[in-house]
């Protein structure tokens, strides 16, 4: 999985990122420069989180921004990546719902969204491979994580 983020050039690095909001439309900004979305994809999710709650924070540390399969305006199946060294909250009263790791998802077949999905809730299971993912600071480092758990 990281592979294909890596040779497809779907990742991202930041420090700060201020709201949640700006968080969704900044992981979704390598799939709509490739595009993999289209300029409404990071809209629709942010109205699906407004509508439902930070039920895309998976764990402490992780989210995974994404819309329904077969969401309008998808043109391509991919996951991006994007870390973000200050934590970014989705709930002020709430620290478990906070990411770092963002993992953005597009899917035009939903057979592809539920095994990526799967693929992604593998890795977010290992604890040393999410722990080494929070130190990552470039792609270098993204590389060797790659290298390392061959994920």
């Amino acid at each position: 999985m990281l592979d294909q983020i890596i040779d497809r050039g779907l990742y991202d690095f930041y420090d700060h990122i201020d709201t949640w909001q700006e968080a969704i439309e900044k992981s979704c900004k390598k799939l709509i420069e490739n595009n993999i979305v289209g300029e409404n994809y990071p809209k629709q999710i942010i109205q699906t989180v407004e509508k439902y709650g930070p039920y895309i924070v998976l764990i402490p540390g992780v989210a995974m921004p994404h819309c329904q399969e077969n969401c309008q305006g998808v043109n391509d199946t991919a996951i991006a990546f994007m870390k973000v060294e200050k934590p970014v909250s989705f709930d002020e009263n709430d620290k478990d719902k906070e990411a770092s790791l963002f993992f953005t998802v597009a899917s035009t077949d939903s057979d592809k969204h539920i095994e990526n999905i799967s693929k992604l809730s593998d890795i977010l299971c290992d604890e040393e491979i999410v722990e080494s993912l929070l130190e990552v600071k470039n792609l270098e480092d993204l590389k060797k994580i790659q290298e390392k758990y061959n994920i």
